[in-house]
């Protein structure tokens, strides 16, 4: 027999969001092991909330909205908003209930700025990486580091001449009505030294590899351990030739004091930096370039089996830039300034960890 289309409501909803949630549901362990970070980081929240006024968003709840929109790609505040509005899935994530009200889009971002403010990234992601630590996820032997293009929140026709005391004084030429003005480039050399952007200063023209097109961005560094291929340190600096070498050399001087070996690609085969990296008794496992130069890798690495494996392993961290671009939406950052873009770029290598882990610990033993 044929059921009837009755679209009649029910006045009353029974149960609760955490029986409607499926119990093997892949956010379940996510959401324990946020949790358990968060409550680490309690009495830094205590320190960015005064006691008077108003009470603002919970920054827990917070920072589990922001890591509900990378997890599924939200492409902005409004839209997640209206997600969490009629999907029971996302309030029960953020600790909303059934009938708890949503935050206004604006009211939720100005709550997210006071975060962003803080170092509260840099700490939630030291929270997960000690998780995973405890876990025994963690190789403490060999890493991979590596750098990728961060694009800033800037249009190419924000990046104009920078101007001296003489352009100062020159009246002002006419201007394009247009919102979108016609700018002629032609036989014009821009640099990072003679420009700079209106929209974002601190961005810089930047290109990874020859042929490539020049973006006005930051780079993001990243190290990871070779075992899982893990986050375990996250940089991002300005866009430079130089910038991956010196992050490289900042982050693996936090590093245990013991032996241990880094595995890189041709960028960091430069003389400098290998003699740096055996300063500091790490083994450079850096790919050889040695197209028309002579490689700073000799046969005294390149012959030993673990330089192999790190040239195997080292691949893996692409895996890493390739979730935080395209998952995570950071391929092009909505933010400006290092601080801020930094910020998102921490909290999303801290995602990518999350759900690395939440995969390791379902695998069987």
């Amino acid at each position: 027999m044929r059921g009837e289309d009755l679209q009649q409501q029910d006045l009353f909803s029974y149960g609760s969001l955490e029986e409607r949630v499926p119990a093997d549901h892949p956010l379940r362990p996510i959401r324990t092991m946020v949790d358990e970070a968060l409550k680490a980081l309690d009495g830094r929240f205590d320190e960015i909330y005064g006691e008077d006024g108003r009470k603002s968003i919970p920054p827990e709840r917070l920072l589990r909205a922001l890591l509900l929109q990378m997890l599924y790609s939200v492409r902005s505040e409004r839209m997640l908003m209206e997600q969490l509005e009629y999907n029971l899935l996302f309030r029960w994530f953020v600790g909303l209930s059934a009938n708890e009200p949503v935050w206004h889009p604006t009211v939720f971002s100005k709550n997210r700025d006071r975060l962003l403010e803080g170092a509260v990234a840099e700490e939630f992601f030291t929270m997960v990486v000690n998780q995973a630590r405890r876990k025994r996820l963690l190789s403490d032997d060999h890493f991979t580091v590596d750098g990728t293009l961060i694009q800033a929140w800037a249009g190419q026709k924000s990046f104009q001449r920078k101007k001296n005391q003489d352009d100062i004084l020159k009246p002002p030429s006419p201007r394009d009505d247009g919102r979108n003005p016609s700018v002629n480039y032609r036989k014009e050399k821009r640099t990072n030294e003679t420009h700079e952007s209106l929209t974002d200063r601190f961005s810089r023209l930047f290109k990874k590899s020859q042929g490539a097109e020049a973006k006005l961005g930051y780079l993001g560094h990243i190290i990871t351990e070779n075992r899982n291929g893990l986050v375990v340190d996250v940089r991002l600096t300005q866009a430079t030739g130089t910038a991956e070498r010196e992050a490289a050399v900042m982050m693996i001087e936090g590093k245990p004091a013991r032996r241990v070996t880094l595995g890189a690609d041709r960028a960091y085969d430069t003389r400098g930096f290998v003699e740096k990296m055996r300063e500091l008794q790490v083994t450079p496992h850096v790919a050889q370039n040695d197209t028309n130069r002579r490689s700073a890798i000799d046969a005294r690495t390149t012959r030993q089996d673990g330089y192999a494996i790190s040239q195997r392993k080292r691949k893996r961290v692409e895996e890493v830039f390739g979730w935080i671009k395209t998952v995570a939406l950071q391929r092009q950052t909505r933010f400006r300034g290092p601080d801020r873009v930094g910020w998102m770029f921490t909290f999303a290598a801290a995602a990518y960890n999350l759900v690395r882990m939440r995969t390791l610990m379902a695998k069987p033993a």
